[in-house]
């Protein structure tokens, strides 16, 4: 994997600039330090097992033997390099620092974690800017979503074979097609386009390194109007719409209103986690969109299996 920034650059406040002339050297030092999550314990040191701290004082200088004013790092015995740091100084009294281009090189397989620290309690209010450019060496996909790329490229030749399976017995049998045959058509067909989307999806987040705004939306949006007509559909077989009765009569405005509420919340989740996004939502945000959806599908089990009891109860009255 490698790890490229591109310019990033500091400012600091006005008030922290002023502490020092024009003619000082270097001063305010900003650390970009990368390491593997596993090495978490590798930053930062105690004095006299007391707590924590990550950057290096007076006491730690003694027990540590860091360099007062910086962050304090033990570098692994296999790998003396890591985690590996970038220094960062300012110049005089400047307000900007830069981080000229540089490249980094990791040849181990793991989770790995940026963080940029100061000691200097000076340089509070520090304004970062800048981008990192992270690749794997198969392309710029995550570890987590790499697998996806694959997973989907497979799911589309599936639903391929099941399409043309499915087209050919519907062709051959097409007179005694039932209406629920061909709402299982649309949802087979819905399947296949949204697999597909996210297969195109993933393979050129992996070339370009950018969620591709537009294909997301889409392999979005048709999932999620698959899986609204697939709760529905469940739910009118349930009924016995087909069965044991022509059409829902009443109820049919009431499940195209559970249908409608459980689509607008799907897609506002499913926009939100995926358009233009590659982290997580944070946990606050996640569970205000998850809940109406688990609160609709919890609804929808319900009316199902309610409807499904009622239905087998008059094909027992009928068969007697």
């Amino acid at each position: 994997m490698k790890c490229r920034f591109d310019s990033i650059k500091f400012r600091r406040s006005e008030a922290s600039a002023s502490r020092h002339t024009e003619y000082e050297a270097r001063n305010g030092l900003v650390q970009a330090i990368i390491f593997e999550a596993s090495d978490r314990d590798k930053i930062g040191g105690s004095a006299y097992g007391g707590r924590v701290a990550i950057c290096c004082t007076p006491d730690l200088a003694k027990t540590e033997g860091c360099k007062q004013g910086e962050v304090i790092i033990r570098p692994s015995p296999d790998e003396p390099k890591w985690p590996f740091q970038i220094p960062v100084f300012f110049d005089g009294s400047s307000l900007v620092a830069t981080m000229h281009s540089e490249k980094v090189n990791i040849s181990k397989t793991g989770m790995y974690n940026l963080y940029f620290v100061f000691c200097d309690p000076g340089l509070k209010g520090l304004i970062i800017d800048g981008t990192t450019h992270w690749k794997n060496p198969s392309g710029y996909l995550p570890g987590r979503m790499a697998p996806l790329r694959t997973f989907y490229g497979l799911m589309s030749l599936i639903y391929l074979v099941l399409g043309v399976v499915w087209i050919s017995q519907y062709i051959r049998y097409w007179k005694d097609i039932l209406a629920l045959q061909n709402y299982l058509t649309v949802i087979i067909g819905l399947g296949m386009v949204e697999v597909t989307l996210w297969y195109f999806e993933y393979a050129n987040f992996n070339t370009t390194g950018q969620r591709p705004m537009g294909i997301t939306f889409w392999a979005v949006s048709f999932g999620t109007i698959k899986k609204t007509l697939s709760r529905i559909l469940l739910l009118v077989v349930s009924m016995g719409y087909g069965v044991v009765r022509p059409t829902l009569g009443g109820l049919t405005s009431k499940v195209i209103i559970l249908g409608a509420t459980y689509f607008l919340a799907s897609e506002v989740l499913d926009v939100f986690e995926h358009v233009g996004t590659i982290d997580d939502l944070s946990g606050k945000a996640r569970l205000f969109l998850v809940l109406p959806v688990a609160v609709l599908d919890a609804f929808f089990i319900l009316w199902i299996f309610t409807s499904l009891s009622k239905t087998l109860d008059k094909l027992q009255v009928r068969l007697l």
